[in-house]
């Protein structure tokens, strides 16, 4: 059996802010609450949830991009064999970018407007190929044509301010797999996106990933989208992964009421003139979250044990898990 390329364990992230000391200091905001999975190479995984959920902080901490100063991390990551919490920076940079990538939710965010697309696509591929100026270039545009950009020469010389907002995000994808990662990171990187737009680069990714033996983590709160881009599910909920499958029985058999709710929440499916079942209430305080279930508060199928303490992961066949006390 080929050895996971991810694996995550208890991992545990929160936030503190400064101000106030004693009984006046600001609680931590435990954005995740004991993550686990694991990812084969090759595979996709889709983290489906609200926003809030935990889902773009569990991208940042595989990348080990997230603010140092008030950033508490706990529990493991380990990709390809190492272990991402012991790193120094040394080592975190010859990581960022040769064996993880990631695509940003809003590419205008994540290029340096003052220099040119294709400068830093190939300022990416000297530092980890340590390759020449000239050959870093030629890879550039060979990834601007990859992802299907039109006159790519032209583009490769073109500000990110000057692109459409697809074109930006297909620069975007080139940048991340210049390298050719292991693990491409993709966080909600077609929300911004008009939806014939959005198909395309979902059909593009879909396409690369394949082409390229990536595994995949795929962050989004689109059911739509997690179907068609994933092998595999991970729904979270108050930053706990809530059930995890395969993508043909989490959708065709959700056993968590969440994502149960989720599934009713959409239009995905419905027919004409059915009311969308929304799910009652908001998602919980993450600096103040319940004794037991967070779900709880939300849930139709709440008992009295749901409020003691937080249910356990109950494992059943092909990998399917799910963080409930009862069978529903």
């Amino acid at each position: 059996m080929t050895a996971p390329l991810v694996r995550v364990n208890n991992l545990t992230v929160a936030f503190t802010a400064g101000g106030g000391s004693g009984a006046t200091a600001a609680r931590p905001v435990r954005a995740v609450n004991g993550v686990d999975f694991a990812l084969a190479p090759g595979e996709v995984l889709g983290v489906l949830g609200e926003s809030g959920s935990g889902k773009s902080v569990t991208l940042r901490a595989l990348l080990r991009i997230l603010p140092k100063a008030r950033t508490q991390i706990s529990g493991s990551i380990e990709v390809d064999g190492r272990d991402v919490l012991a790193m120094d920076e040394s080592a975190l940079e010859n990581y960022r970018g040769a064996v993880v990538s990631m695509i940003f939710q809003e590419p205008m965010l994540a290029f340096d407007p003052v220099f040119t697309v294709g400068e830093q696509i190939a300022e990416s591929v000297v530092r980890h190929r340590k390759v020449s100026r000239s050959v870093a270039r030629q890879r550039a545009l060979d990834m601007l044509e990859r992802v299907q950009i039109p006159n790519a020469r032209r583009r490769l010389d073109a500000y990110p301010h000057e692109m459409s907002g697809g074109m930006r995000q297909r620069a975007m994808i080139a940048l991340a797999l210049a390298c050719e990662p292991k693990l491409l990171l993709a966080d909600e990187p077609t929300t911004a996106l008009d939806a014939t737009v959005q198909i395309q680069i979902l059909l593009l990714l879909r396409e690369l990933q394949r082409d390229m033996g990536m595994s995949v983590i795929f962050v989004t709160h689109d059911v739509g989208v997690a179907c068609e881009v994933a092998d595999r599910i991970g729904v979270m909920y108050a930053g706990r992964m809530v059930e995890t499958g395969r993508v043909a029985d989490v959708m065709l058999q959700p056993q968590h009421p969440y994502t149960m709710g989720l599934l009713s929440s959409t239009i995905h499916g419905q027919q004409r003139g059915t009311r969308i079942e929304a799910i009652p209430g908001a998602p919980p305080d993450l600096a103040n979250l319940p004794t037991g279930c967070s779900f709880a508060p939300r849930c139709k199928h709440v008992q009295a044990a749901c409020l003691t303490e937080p249910p356990q992961a109950r494992a059943f066949a092909d990998g399917r898990m799910v963080r409930c006390i009862r069978p529903v």
